[in-house]
């Protein structure tokens, strides 16, 4: 028996499917370690993927 082919998901054009990071603000904290930011991507809010694009509807006119 077959098995159904899962839909590929696309993959965030902005974060180019890396939506997470850890950015160094170059301070160091009293322990040594030094002061990162963790920041989403604001496409796809941190999961990687995006939907795909709500189909276009063109109206035409009918031609006589």
């Amino acid at each position: 028996m077959t098995r159904p082919t899962p839909v590929p998901t696309r993959v965030c054009p902005d974060c180019d499917g890396f939506p997470l990071v850890a950015i160094t603000t170059g301070t160091r904290l009293a322990d040594g370690t030094r002061a990162t930011l963790h920041v989403a991507c604001r496409r796809c809010h941190g999961t990687g993927h995006t939907t795909a694009p709500a189909p276009v509807v063109l109206n035409h006119e009918e031609r006589v």
